[in-house]
C-alpha cells in the first residue's frame, strides 16, 4: 500500500465551493483501479490549506493508472480551478509502526 499525500493551497475565499467540488471528486477518484481509500483534512491555522491522504495499492496505480486516465481529467476539472499554486504531491510507504489510541 502506498499513501499519497497532497498538500493543496486554494484561492482565498473559495473554501465552500472547493469543499463542494471535493465532495463530488470523491466519487470520481473512488472509481480508479488500485484506489483503496482516502482521508481529506482542512488546516486549522491556514484556512486555505488542505491535505489529501489517498491510499493506493501501489505507486503505479496512482502515477500511471489514475494520472493517465480520463478520471484524472474529471477529478482535476472539479478541484483544479481552486488551486492557488500546483499541489505538492509525495508518496509514502508504511514502516509497519502504526499505533492509534
Amino acid at each position: 500500500m502506498i499513501l499519497e499525500l497532497a498538500t493543496i493551497d486554494i484561492k482565498l475565499g473559495t473554501n465552500a465551493e472547493f469543499e463542494q467540488n471535493l465532495e463530488k471528486a470523491q466519487a470520481v477518484i473512488s472509481q480508479s483501479k488500485g484506489y483503496l481509500g482516502h482521508d481529506f483534512k482542512k488546516c486549522i491555522e491556514q484556512q486555505n490549506r488542505y491535505v489529501l491522504l489517498i491510499r493506493w495499492e501501489n505507486l503505479e496505480a496512482h502515477t500511471i493508472g489514475f494520472r493517465e486516465s480520463e478520471l484524472f481529467k474529471e477529478w482535476r476539472g472539479l478541484i483544479g480551478p481552486f488551486f492557488e499554486n500546483p499541489p505538492l504531491v509525495l508518496h509514502y510507504e508504511d514502516l509497519g509502526m502504526t499505533k492509534f489510541k
